[in-house]
């Protein structure tokens, strides 16, 4: 089976930035990622970002709205999260997800069925 793989998490300072990515192991062209979500302890996993396969169109959760920046490089299949002027707010495991359709799936966790272990990101105020 292909795997998720998340990378770049890490211990920030309020302010700072921090960039995620997502590739893909194993067989690469039967999966593909298009979308962030993150899950702070006690909290459900929630949307932060979204793009299509065409990259025409990308979709933020309003609390990132204008800090982050969703991208794709389709040749390499990897999903890419720039993620700028942190704040504490932002502490949590940061999941990449996929699914096995080029379609865009929207902002709906359950439409997606492939996810990454998660990476750590914590922002220090």
């Amino acid at each position: 089976q292909v795997q998720l793989v998340e990378s770049g998490g890490g211990l920030v300072q309020a302010g700072g930035s921090l960039r995620l990515s997502c590739a893909a192991s194993g067989r690469t062209d039967s999966i593909y990622p298009m979308g962030w979500f993150r899950q702070a302890p006690g909290k459900e996993r929630e949307f932060v970002a979204a793009i299509t396969w065409s990259g025409d169109s990308t979709y933020y959760a309003n609390s990132v709205k204008g800090r982050f920046t969703i991208s794709r490089d389709n040749a390499k299949n990897t999903l890419d999260l720039q993620m700028n002027s942190l704040k504490p707010a932002d502490t949590a495991v940061y999941y990449c997800a996929a699914r096995n359709s080029k379609i865009y799936y929207g902002t709906n966790r359950n439409n997606y069925n492939y996810w990454g272990q998660g990476t750590q990101v914590t922002v220090s105020s």
